[in-house]
């Protein structure tokens, strides 16, 4: 890394050090302030000339990359302008966002980063992180080592086959691990110096991307079987040696795959699965604050599902992990959840289930008093019309699943009967945040996985709570790094979802809302922090004495986006 931070002996101020001069400094993202180097350091750093004149405040920055972000005419263009300015002045990247959050989230990440990674080849600009490429598969120590970073803190790697809810992307997914890892830092604080996105290239299925002139890829189809497993065990085995402290999080594999990584590594491997772990965790929290609302206990709630893909799988597991840990036994606890997928609902008299639907699967004998059209593909509205479930969860990735018939039966078995319709990105919406509230008279709890405006029902404001996994996972991994954990452990998500609901006020909830403002972030991902650090000592994976002092240890461990003076130190 061509720079490092140290501690003034005589000051106890923290400066960048650095070895470079002139040009240099203004082409690191990490060193460069733009016009806000102050007459000390365009002296010392041979920068007189380079810049105009007038030294700027980070204010006065931050009111002109603003009014630039505002020229932009649409959402894809600001993402390029944000990514633009990433690439330039990290500092001032993130401190534009962190003061606008609530603007500038939904920019960075979900949704406008589904249509970045569409057009990924030709909006791409300049290299960040790592493409850790099929071809590359007998140097992927080599390829490690060439990052600017020697001790990463966190990894994010996908091999963007399943990017939200919008399929294969080939290379184009890398803009899921370099949104992820903005989150990290927005959210909770992980230094961006120690953050390193990977997009693991086995080629693509996507044909439209394999007929794009501009496709940046590797050009043929995916590589599956045995030896996608060899790379991918290769992989991990290239990251303990390189990297042997850092935290990987597995983020958008195909499910089948998804699932198999997380099995095969969690009781080997430092990492853990954000689509099926983190979604698991901050869905449970929305639960818990729904029950708030409600009055009810968890123990007593029935869940359906909408849609049976990887992130189903791990909320049905917490959820199960929560039912049991107030009193039910875990089969009767897995007895409170539905699913219905493309072919129905999902009974054990279908053959070839996969190991998630087969422990979830009903029995036939259940639905034989039912009225259905055909019993051999019973439809949600008819689940619903017979369960009668409290809770109603869409991760279908099919817009219009969630019907108005489908809603209002939802209320009429439940008062305030709960409904997330989470698929990303907003396009992929099984229903509108609007549609929920109409169709229910405005007794349904809402909670959405992309952003979506307050809605207004019979003169009441219902601010959409956004089941959104940055209140979860950067929190999770940087408790999981401060406190030096050895493992990550479903343990660790059940108490990060009750630690995010404790965040949720009693003005959230008067609005219906069962997630915390967004500005309030980075308080919740440190709370998020501590319970993580306080389990992984309790189940042993962490030392106990980093309970000393822990929150402070926490919040020191919070990078700020801040300028600090910077010193030529050859």
């Amino acid at each position: 890394m061509s720079f490092c931070i140290k501690v003034d002996p005589a000051t106890w101020e923290q400066y960048i050090s650095t070895p470079l001069k002139g040009k240099a400094v203004l082409m690191d993202p990490f060193t460069n302030k733009g016009t806000a180097f102050t007459a000390r350091e365009r002296d010392e750093l041979d920068l007189h000339g380079l810049l105009p004149p007038a030294i700027c405040s980070l204010e006065q920055q931050l009111e002109r990359v603003y009014e630039n972000f505002l020229a932009k005419p649409t959402p894809l263009e600001k993402f390029v302008y944000l990514t633009s300015l990433h690439d330039r002045n990290e500092t001032l990247f993130f401190r534009l966002v962190h003061e606008r959050i609530d603007e500038m989230l939904p920019i960075v990440y979900t949704p406008v980063v589904g249509e970045a990674c569409q057009k990924y080849s030709h909006i791409y600009r300049r290299g960040r992180g790592l493409y850790v490429g099929y071809d590359q598969r007998h140097n992927i120590e080599g390829v490690l080592k060439n990052y600017h970073t020697r001790n990463p803190s966190v990894i994010v790697v996908t091999d963007g086959e399943r990017i939200l809810g919008l399929g294969d992307q080939g290379a184009g997914g890398m803009g899921i691990p370099i949104g992820k890892l903005c989150l990290y830092t927005i959210c909770a604080g992980v230094s961006p110096y120690s953050t390193l996105p990977i997009t693991l290239d086995v080629g693509t299925d996507n044909e439209e991307r394999l007929a794009d002139r501009l496709y940046l890829g590797l050009r043929h189809k995916r590589i599956r079987g045995e030896d996608y497993q060899l790379f991918i065990d290769n992989f991990v085995a290239a990251v303990q040696k390189v990297y042997p402290n850092v935290l990987l999080q597995w983020e958008d594999f195909l499910k089948a795959n998804a699932i198999k990584q997380l099995e095969r590594f969690r009781d080997k491997v430092f990492s853990f699965n954000d689509d099926i772990q983190g979604t698991a965790s901050v869905v449970l929290s929305g639960l818990y604050g729904g029950l708030r609302i409600t009055g009810q206990r968890m123990r007593d709630q029935r869940l359906l599902f909408a849609g049976a893909g990887a992130s189903a799988h791990g909320i049905a597991d917490l959820f199960v992990s929560a039912l049991v840990e107030e009193g039910l036994p875990a089969d009767e606890a897995r007895r409170r959840i539905w699913t219905v997928d493309t072919k129905g609902l999902v009974t054990s008299a279908r053959t070839g289930l996969e190991d998630f639907k087969a422990i979830y699967a009903r029995d036939p004998s259940e639905t034989q008093s039912w009225d259905v059209k055909d019993r051999s593909k019973i439809s949600l509205e008819e689940t619903i019309a017979h369960v009668q479930p409290t809770i109603l969860i869409g991760v279908s990735a099919t817009p219009g699943t969630f019907t108005e018939n489908a809603v209002r039966m939802m209320a009429k078995f439940n008062e305030r009967p709960m409904i997330f319709p989470l698929s990303n990105p907003t396009s992929k919406s099984e229903c509108t945040a609007e549609q929920a509230i109409h169709w229910s008279d405005g007794r349904a709890i809402v909670a959405t996985g992309s952003p979506f405006a307050p809605v207004t029902h019979n003169g009441r404001r219902y601010r959409i709570g956004q089941c959104n996994n940055a209140f979860i996972f950067p929190g999770v991994g940087l408790g999981a790094c401060v406190g030096k954990a050895r493992r990550v452990t479903d343990g660790m998500f059940l108490d990060a979802a009750k630690a995010l609901a404790h965040q949720v006020t009693n003005e959230d909830l008067a609005e219906s809302a069962v997630y915390p403002q967004l500005p309030t972030i980075r308080d919740c991902s440190h709370a998020v922090a501590c319970a993580v650090v306080r389990r992984a000592v309790s189940e042993g994976h962490a030392d106990p004495d980093i309970l000393l002092n822990l929150e402070k240890t926490i919040r020191r461990a919070m990078w700020f986006p801040e300028y600090l003076p910077i010193r030529y130190e050859p």
